[in-house]
């Protein structure tokens, strides 16, 4: 399992931040060494909480098991929109099995991507392929399986990243470690599925040494935009396809070359998985990609840079590793590159687009915001390491920065991941120990002002429109705060009968439409003494 990239981050200090407040806090205790590796927010603003833990507690039985595993479980812990606790979930086979990744589905649940050491038993249905494979678990809402799939063949397969795509279905990437029919040392495993878990496809992608995949987004044409992190050199030759029972594998060599000891390597997926374009950015150092963003003209690259001007990086490095940040088009080609630095080791963890109006451009962003930390190399402070949120316009320029600061050491406390939320609200989650070996996941949901005043606000919000099962009414009134009010949602149709009332507390509601036949429906809303109104249809 590849270690987590974690800093410390000490929470009880965000409170001193007179911009930003802890809207609620949430500790998960453990008494052993777990591991949080993503938060997942879903379309009505819940979470869910997944990483990987030694499930050692009998008196809490598995999913479908009453024996337990002495290994690292899958491990989900889903919160409501006040931080309360939906649902816990453990899913284990009978040896290590590690939770990387996660996606909310469009119909509803999540699919669980992992690494799995287990043959079968317990809550594994498979056999293993030999080594470590890819387990895919689809759940419903509800924490409930709905399908699983294990992945892999005689080498060692690592899952990092899940997408869904336009058509339904899911593009799981990872890593081959050591593939007798691969490329190099480590090599891109992009497996295709459709929606009920069929395999459709698999990709190897690499060169003549180690690639890494880091992150996977979505592209608006169905396909999927990889970032890897590369230390090789390009393949001669072209790509090769092998047949394995009912799948295809491709297998797809490195065509452009490093620039340094590490570069971005970016490579374009289509609907079907096969490469339309790759691309590499680096210079003569090692440049180590981190994430991705859609934009309304391209792509946004960025990660952290220990590259001087040099190859086709042609900003240059302050101090330490520096943030290195790129905007391509949708062909791969660059707009424009920046650098920015925090005077240390610089890791960035998230990175958020901010669309404008709809009214001002269809959408168009509006600028950037990246989270991460900086952490001092070669020496020990009292207040070495700190979280920092950085925005950016639309062009990469900076607007602000501001610093949440970490205090010395005196427990363990690491971050993990963070998520913008569409209300301007941010989630941090990582672990917390008071003594090595007993990490808790602690998960801290902040107000912060000068973020909610770059999101665009209406006053009701209602998606999917047109919708077919379920919708959600988000509410946008000024002063609106989580839990601190109550509203009313009434459904009416055309010829102004009320059909449903709903009370809420939430800013996001879920609303059945099943019973409702095809056609328009108002939408109503009323919280204290303001009212709001929108139409929606039902397909």
């Amino acid at each position: 399992m590849k270690k987590l990239s974690m800093s410390v981050f000490t929470l009880c200090s965000i409170l001193g931040v007179s911009a930003q407040e802890v809207v609620w806090q949430k500790d998960i205790r453990s008494s052993t060494q777990d591991f949080l590796s993503q938060v997942t927010t879903t379309i009505d603003q819940q979470y869910l909480i997944t990483g990987s833990s030694i499930h050692s507690d009998n008196s809490q039985p598995t999913t479908g098991n009453q024996k337990q595993n002495n290994g690292y479980d899958f491990h989900l812990v889903k919160l409501n929109q006040q931080g309360e606790e939906v649902w816990e979930k453990y899913f284990s086979g009978k040896n290590h099995d590690f939770l990387s990744a996660t996606v909310n589905t469009q119909e509803g649940g999540f699919l669980l991507a992992g690494s799995s050491y287990s043959g079968k038993g317990l809550d594994k249905k498979d056999d293993s392929k030999g080594g470590s494979d890819f387990w895919l678990i689809r759940i419903n809402e509800f924490g409930d399986e709905l399908w699983q799939k294990t992945i892999g063949g005689t080498s060692d397969e690592e899952a990092r990243a899940v997408i869904q795509t336009t058509d339904f279905g899911f593009f799981i990437a990872g890593n081959v470690q050591n593939s007798s029919k691969g490329y190099g040392s480590k090599d891109v495993l992009v497996v295709r599925l459709d929606k009920s878990g069929k395999e459709l496809s698999q990709l190897v992608l690499g060169g003549k040494g180690l690639d890494e995949v880091e992150k996977m987004i979505p592209t608006k044409d169905g396909g999927a935009l990889l970032g890897i992190y590369s230390r090789s050199a390009a393949l001669a030759g072209s790509g090769k396809t092998e047949a394995v029972s009912s799948k295809t594998i491709n297998y797809q060599p490195k065509t452009s070359n490093n620039f340094g000891e590490g570069d971005y390597w970016i490579v374009k997926l289509s609907k079907e998985g096969k490469v339309e374009w790759e691309k590499n950015f680096g210079g003569k150092g090692d440049d180590h990609v981190r994430t991705l963003a859609l934009t309304s003209t391209g792509y946004l690259i960025s990660g952290e840079s220990r590259s001087e001007r040099s190859g086709n990086k042609s900003v240059g490095i302050e101090e330490g590793t520096d943030l290195w940040l790129l905007s391509i088009d949708e062909r791969g080609e660059e707009i424009w590159q920046k650098s920015y630095n925090f005077k240390n080791r610089d890791v960035l963890m998230g990175m958020s687009v901010i669309a404008g109006k709809q009214e001002d451009g269809g959408g168009k962003s509006k600028g950037i915001l990246l989270g991460g930390y900086t952490q001092a190399e070669g020496r020990i402070e009292n207040d070495d390491e700190t979280f920092w949120m950085l925005y950016l316009d639309q062009n990469g320029n900076e607007q602000w920065r501001k610093h949440v600061k970490g205090e010395s050491q005196k427990k363990e406390e690491r971050l993990s991941d963070i998520k913008l939320n569409r209300d301007g609200s941010i989630v941090l989650a990582g672990t917390s120990a008071e003594e090595l070996g007993k990490e808790n996941w602690k998960i801290v949901k902040l107000g912060d002002k000068q973020v909610d005043q770059l999101i665009e606000k209406q006053d009701i919000k209602i998606y999917p429109n047109p919708v077919t099962d379920y919708v959600y009414v988000e509410l946008g009134f000024d002063g609106l705060r989580e839990g601190a009010f109550e509203g009313e949602i009434a459904v009416y149709d055309m010829g102004g009968r009320k059909l449903e009332t709903v009370k809420t507390k939430n800013k996001i509601t879920k609303i059945n439409t099943q019973p409702l036949i095809q056609g328009a429906y108002l939408v109503v809303v009323k919280t204290n003494d303001k009212t709001a109104n929108a139409k929606l249809i039902k397909k």
